[in-house]
C-alpha cells in the first residue's frame, strides 16, 4: 500500500512537494517528492543505503532498483528512511526559497580556475572547480569569520572548512547545511568550537578530540599501521604494529599474529595486546618482510 504525507505548509512559494512513500516492485521501501525519487536499498551487514532517482513517471510500485544511483549514506530501517527523505525534502525546500543564484565565472582559486559559480549572498561565492571547489568570502565578509576559523586569503575549501562560512553566516544556508555544518566544526575544530560557544565537547562529540585523547592513552603502546591475511597461518592476520602507530623514518617496526576473528579495527586502530599477540619472527606475507629476519 503506498501513504501519502502532505506538509501543512506546502504552497507555490516553499515549493514544498507531497512525499509519496511505498514499496517498489522489489519489495524494497520508496519515496517521492516531486521529481526526486529515493530508495532504501540493501548493504551489506543488514544495513541499507539511501539511493535517489530523477523523474520516474511510473506508479512506486512499478519501480525497479534500476531506476536509481547513487549512494547518499547508511540506513538502520524504514525509520530511518522516512525521517533521511523528510529531511532531504525539507532541505530542498528552504534552499529554494534562499534563492541562491547560479552564475558563469573564471575567477582564479586554490583549486584552480572557477568553472561556474552560486551567489549565497553578497561576498559569499561557492566556487566549482575542475578538481575541487569551496567559498570565497570578500574581504568584509572575512572579517566576520571568528580569528581562530578565519583563512587569511577568504577561500575555504569544500570539504570541512564550508563549514566555517556556514557557521558564521547561518541565515544563508538550510536547517540540514546548518547541522552538517555544527557536526564538522565540532568534529574538525574542537578547540575553536570550545572556546567561541562556551560548551566542553565531552567523548564521542569530536572526533578530532577523541583522536587525540587515544594518540595520548596509546602514546606507548603499538599500533597496526599495516595488516594482512596470513597465507601460511589460516585464521590469522599478519600485521606490522608501530610505537603509537608512528609512521616514517625511524618509527621502530615489529610483525604480529592476531586471530582473524579479533582484528576488529577501532575508529583510529588496532591496539596490540602483549599478552596476548606475541611478536612474530617466521615467513612473512608482506613482500617486504620476506627473508627479514625479526629485530
Amino acid at each position: 500500500m503506498t501513504h501519502s504525507l502532505r506538509s501543512s505548509n506546502e504552497n507555490s512559494i516553499s515549493g514544498f512537494p507531497e512525499v509519496e512513500f511505498g514499496r517498489s516492485a522489489g519489495g524494497f521501501f520508496v519515496a517521492r517528492a516531486g521529481d526526486t525519487a529515493f530508495a532504501m536499498l540493501p548493504a551489506s551487514n543488514g544495513w541499507h543505503y539511501l539511493a535517489t532517482g530523477w523523474r520516474i513517471r511510473r506508479p512506486l510500485a512499478e519501480w525497479t532498483r534500476s531506476d536509481f544511483y547513487g549512494h547518499c549514506g547508511q540506513l538502520a530501517d524504514e525509520a530511518a528512511f522516512r525521517a533521511k527523505v523528510l529531511e532531504q525534502v525539507e532541505h530542498a525546500r528552504e534552499k529554494r526559497a534562499l534563492a541562491r543564484q547560479e552564475v558563469r565565472s573564471t575567477a582564479q582559486t586554490p583549486w584552480g580556475p572557477s568553472q561556474g559559480a552560486t551567489v549565497f549572498a553578497d561576498g559569499v561565492t561557492c566556487h566549482s572547480t575542475a578538481s575541487h571547489g569551496g567559498f570565497h568570502l570578500s574581504p568584509e565578509r572575512n572579517c566576520k569569520v571568528d580569528a581562530r576559523l578565519r583563512a587569511a586569503d577568504g577561500f575555504y575549501e569544500e570539504d570541512e572548512c564550508w563549514a566555517i562560512v556556514a557557521f558564521t553566516f547561518p541565515d544563508l544556508f538550510t536547517s540540514f547545511e546548518r547541522r552538517s555544518a555544527e557536526r564538522i566544526i565540532k568534529d574538525s575544530f574542537p578547540n575553536a568550537w570550545e572556546e567561541i560557544t562556551g560548551n566542553v565537547l565531552a567523548a564521542g562529540q569530536s572526533r578530532e578530540k577523541d583522536r587525540r585523547a587515544f594518540e595520548a592513552e596509546h602514546a606507548a603502546d603499538w599500533i597496526v599501521v599495516s595488516a594482512i591475511r596470513a597465507d601460511y597461518k589460516k585464521s590469522f592476520v599478519e600485521v606490522i604494529a608501530t610505537p603509537g602507530g608512528g609512521r616514517g623514518v625511524g618509527s621502530e617496526e615489529r610483525r604480529f599474529l592476531v586471530p582473524a576473528d579479533e582484528y576488529v579495527i577501532g575508529r583510529f586502530g588496532f591496539v596490540i595486546d602483549p599478552d596476548r599477540h606475541v611478536v612474530y619472527g617466521g615467513p612473512s606475507s608482506f613482500a617486504g618482510w620476506q627473508g627479514r629476519r625479526r629485530s
